[in-house]
């Protein structure tokens, strides 16, 4: 297990390219956590104390409406980290974190790992890229929640999807359509509507969880220009 460790903290994008003494460093101030299927990582409002790495397994990161709605922020997977943007603004955290699968974590505590940033000023650096990776993600999700219907936010996830594995145009969906519905703001039959239209267009096909991009000029298009109109 301490291999598979080490390969997820270096190829994770807070701690990729640190020389090994450093990742022993980090290793040494890293404290293990299993989570269950269902199981809470932490609530929105908890305080910030630390943050998570995922080494094994699916956290969804999520906000509750006042009706009690899941909106889905993040499905973070393995290499990914959770709660660090609180953690380093001292704040507590702003959303919900919980196992979608069992999960293999480990947890840094942040006086500790401020500590250890202050002797390892390269991390910095990763924090700052990291920091800057979740704003923009969060801007492209109000941008698609607030702007572009559901085909036009299914293309785009697509794209992106597809950005993340390689640009290949076969590409894995490695989360259920349920969870794939609750990311895009949406409901399991809104999202299969959206599907069956990419696929009637001839935009894609789908094989169970595997998804070929048959025309991507035409799906960047519709990311691009699938907004709602007023």
């Amino acid at each position: 297990m301490m291999n598979k460790v080490r390969n997820v903290l270096t190829q994770s994008q807070l701690f990729g390219g640190l020389p090994d003494e450093h990742l022993a460093e980090i290793e040494n101030i890293a404290v293990p956590r299993r989570c269950g299927k269902g199981e809470m990582v932490f609530h929105d409002g908890d305080e910030g104390i630390g943050f998570y790495l995922v080494v094994a397994g699916i956290v969804n990161v999520y906000k509750l409406s006042s009706e009690g709605k899941e909106q889905i922020l993040h499905i973070v997977g393995e290499g990914d980290t959770i709660g660090a943007v609180p953690v380093f603004s001292g704040e507590s955290f702003p959303a919900n974190a919980r196992a979608v699968t069992p999960c293999h974590l480990l947890f840094f505590n942040r006086e500790k790992f401020i500590r250890l940033i202050t002797r390892q000023p390269s991390l910095t650096m990763n924090i700052l890229a990291l920091l800057s990776a979740r704003l923009r993600e969060f801007t492209v999700q109000v941008e698609n929640l607030s702007l572009k219907e559901i085909p036009g936010r299914l293309a785009s996830y697509l794209l992106d999807l597809a950005r993340e594995q390689g640009n290949r145009d076969r590409i894995a969906l490695n989360i259920s359509k349920l969870q794939l519905a609750g990311l895009l703001g949406t409901g399991p039959e809104s999202l299969s509507r959206a599907l069956g239209s990419l696929k009637s267009k001839k935009l894609i096909e789908e094989k169970g969880s595997m998804i070929r991009l048959v025309n991507r000029a035409l799906l960047e298009e519709l990311a691009e220009k699938g907004k709602n109109t007023p």
